[in-house]
């Protein structure tokens, strides 16, 4: 799947400004992080088990 595919979704908890942000696009297999500032960029994908880490550890933070 190409990135020109995925629905991508900027973070809640960005600004108005749009600096300083991650989007995420959910697939069946992954979930695909990109830098918004530079969409060019290559994009990386994690397990929906890393993921899921990922938030509860954020979450504690």
């Amino acid at each position: 799947m190409s990135t020109t595919e995925l629905a991508w979704s900027k973070s809640s908890y960005s600004g108005t400004q749009g600096d300083d942000c991650v989007e995420v696009a959910v697939t069946e297999q992954a979930i695909c992080v990109r830098d918004s500032k530079d969409v060019t960029r290559p994009h990386f994908a994690v397990g929906r088990d890393g993921w899921m880490s990922f938030v509860r550890y954020a979450a504690h933070s």
